[in-house]
């Protein structure tokens, strides 16, 4: 047998995050064979982390333009 394909990273964050959710109903679906579970588990994991990686790249970017202070938001 052999290994998978490496998956493509996402371009984006939106397009991580839909791809994401599609994974997720999938899953939820319960109509996926083991090997595929298994599979979209570890993508989900991947796609997870690059999710958490942009948010947290987002918010230092917040917090050095607000000079290290958290303002609460507020829509003008």
């Amino acid at each position: 047998m052999s290994p998978p394909a490496p998956a493509t990273p996402p371009s984006d964050y939106e397009s991580a995050l839909a791809e994401l959710e599609q994974l997720i109903s999938r899953i939820e679906s319960g109509q996926l064979p083991l090997e595929q579970l298994l599979a979209g588990y570890e993508r989900g994991a991947e796609l997870l982390a690059y999710c958490r990686g942009k948010l947290e790249a987002v918010e230092h970017q917040i917090k050095v333009l607000d000079e290290g202070r958290l303002r609460p938001w507020t829509q003008e």
